[in-house]
């Protein structure tokens, strides 16, 4: 008899998770406490507690080639930065493709998973779930949380001395929906990520004037890579990831840092980070420095302190009359329904092992999916966490000891310190493709670079210095797919089908393109053989 496994929250990662416990012969039951799909990607224009929220101007940092999931791209015709609306639409054509709306239980709220009687020798939980006032209980063999970490915003309000005594209007970015009814105001949004640069930018263009407060600094990247394609069809491929991993630490900050300051100086507009050479997630902001070019946007340094009507900044500066302060300071996450010896949130960091499973539990019956936050788009990582922890659940792949688990997540740990730094907002931060191959390996999905070589040469070269998407680990093992060759063949494609809406005359090009062909394969030889030479 399959398995029962209940699936919380309908979002990216529920649905994910859903397909993949189809996929492995699992019966799957979703739990959605709200009405529909799409998690934190739906827009609504009203708040609502226990569910993420998001400004209605929103759109994907991570290209769509990069984001799709692995055996399913998205329509050519699709630009390669989807506005929130997009990208729901793709999950709705996703979730009919497998037809997954059938396993969804909308409007229920899961009110806690529990271990059975007999849990050591059984793993079953029992999830007592409340729909229409009514409650109900069940038994399941599995239980993945797919919940997210977007709903608790995180307000430090004792950081801001006076907060109190401030006469205008102060609110979390997550109640903030669009730039109307702040025409002529003086804001000031405090904390500059993904969040606060685009709700500054998009206020820049009404109020009349917006200071952005930053701690640390960041860097900002341009969604806009080499030739015009998409950053992280550029950025994210194995060969410039195993250039960050051999090359001298040193090395690999001084490229950083001129690859970020390549668009503009960071030092001349007052980005530049306090510590430059911690990976810290940049800012994808296509804006922002043509805002601050023209004095819409300026940046302060962290505020000491509030008064009635202005704010004092770190430096001495003071800027009068402020109207409103957004604060784009991030958030916390906590599973209510949970019991904390089970999963505990702790200065915004969990004990998960391979940021997926608690690794003290007598059976291994329990995994939490997307609770991550890599360099490179959510979705593909999501899906191969799905795809791993319903094999551990159908007991085909299994889980190393208690004392390798915690020691790994300790080496994990300081290992993210290391490159990322010890801020709140980095505690779920991971490297992209070393993670992506790394759950890949886990269920034999990681394609045998070695193998290609010889068996398919003009693939191999394409894995390696091509963009690393999620089509490359359905080329082997369980789930494979026989469209996931045409599908890394084609990506050029799509993402240019979208943008030549205007027809030209063909140019004559000099075709340097064979020449480009064995200098690549060349230089694939050469990194497999000095890999050998290194291991």
């Amino acid at each position: 008899m399959a398995k029962k496994v209940a699936v919380i929250g309908a979002g990216v990662s529920g649905l994910i998770s859903l397909k993949c416990c189809v996929d492995e012969g699992l019966e799957p039951t979703c739990f959605e406490r709200t009405e529909d799909i799409g998690g934190v990607w739906r827009f609504k224009e009203n708040v609502e507690d226990g569910r993420a929220s998001i400004y209605q101007s929103v759109i994907t940092n991570t290209s769509k080639e990069m984001s799709c999931f692995s055996d399913f791209p998205m329509p050519e015709d699709f630009p390669n930065f989807l506005h929130n609306s997009k990208l729901l639409e793709y999950f709705r054509m996703f979730a009919k493709k497998f037809d997954l709306l059938k396993y969804i239980q909308f409007q229920t709220t899961v009110l806690s998973v529990r271990k059975c009687p007999d849990f050591s020798s059984s793993g079953q939980w029992k999830v007592v779930t409340q729909s229409n006032g009514k409650e109900q209980s069940a038994v399941f063999d599995a239980v993945m949380v797919c919940s997210g970490h977007h709903i608790l915003p995180h307000i430090p309000l004792k950081s801001f001395p006076g907060i109190e005594r401030f006469k205008g209007q102060y609110f979390h970015s997550r109640q903030y929906k669009h730039p109307d009814g702040f025409e002529g105001n003086r804001i000031l949004v405090i904390g500059m990520g993904n969040s606060g640069s685009d709700i500054a930018v998009e206020l820049s263009k009404k109020a009349a004037q917006v200071f952005i407060s930053t701690r640390h600094g960041t860097w900002v990247m341009s969604r806009i890579s080499e030739d015009g394609y998409p950053w992280d069809s550029v950025f994210h491929t194995r060969f410039r990831s195993m250039l960050r991993n051999v090359l001298p630490r040193t090395v690999v900050k001084r490229m950083i840092e001129q690859q970020m300051n390549r668009w503009f100086n960071h030092e001349n507009y007052g980005l530049e980070p306090q510590n430059k050479y911690v990976m810290k997630e940049p800012v994808l902001n296509d804006d922002l420095p043509s805002r601050l070019l023209y004095g819409a946007i300026k940046v302060k340094s962290t505020v000491k302190e509030l008064t009635e009507t202005s704010a004092i900044f770190e430096d001495g500066t003071v800027e009068e009359n402020i109207d409103v302060i957004v604060f784009a300071t991030g958030y916390t996450f906590s599973f209510p329904f949970l019991e904390d010896s089970l999963v505990k949130a702790e200065n915004n960091m969990v004990s998960l092992y391979k940021y997926i499973f608690p690794p003290h539990l007598e059976k291994s019956t329990l995994a939490c999916v997307g609770l991550i936050q890599p360099l490179g788009s959510i979705f593909p990582t999501a899906e191969l966490q799905a795809r791993w922890v319903t094999r551990v659940f159908k007991g085909l792949c299994s889980l190393p000891s208690e004392r390798t688990m915690v020691m790994d997540m300790i080496k994990r740990n300081e290992k993210r310190i290391d490159l990322f730094g010890k801020s709140q907002s980095q505690t779920l931060q991971t490297n992209y493709v070393d993670y992506l191959d790394e759950l890949a390996s886990e269920i034999g999905a990681k394609p045998d670079f070695c193998s290609l070589l010889f068996k398919d040469p003009k693939l191999a070269v394409r894995l390696y210095f091509g963009p690393c998407n999620s089509y490359q680990y359905r080329l082997v093992g369980p789930g494979q797919w026989e469209g996931a060759r045409s599908a890394i063949f084609t990506q050029k494609q799509r993402i240019l089908k979208p943008l030549k809406t205007r027809s030209l005359k063909n140019s004559s090009n000099f075709p340097a393109s064979i020449l480009l062909k064995i200098l690549g394969l060349l230089a694939v030889v050469v990194a497999f053989f000095c890999q050998l030479h290194w291991s």
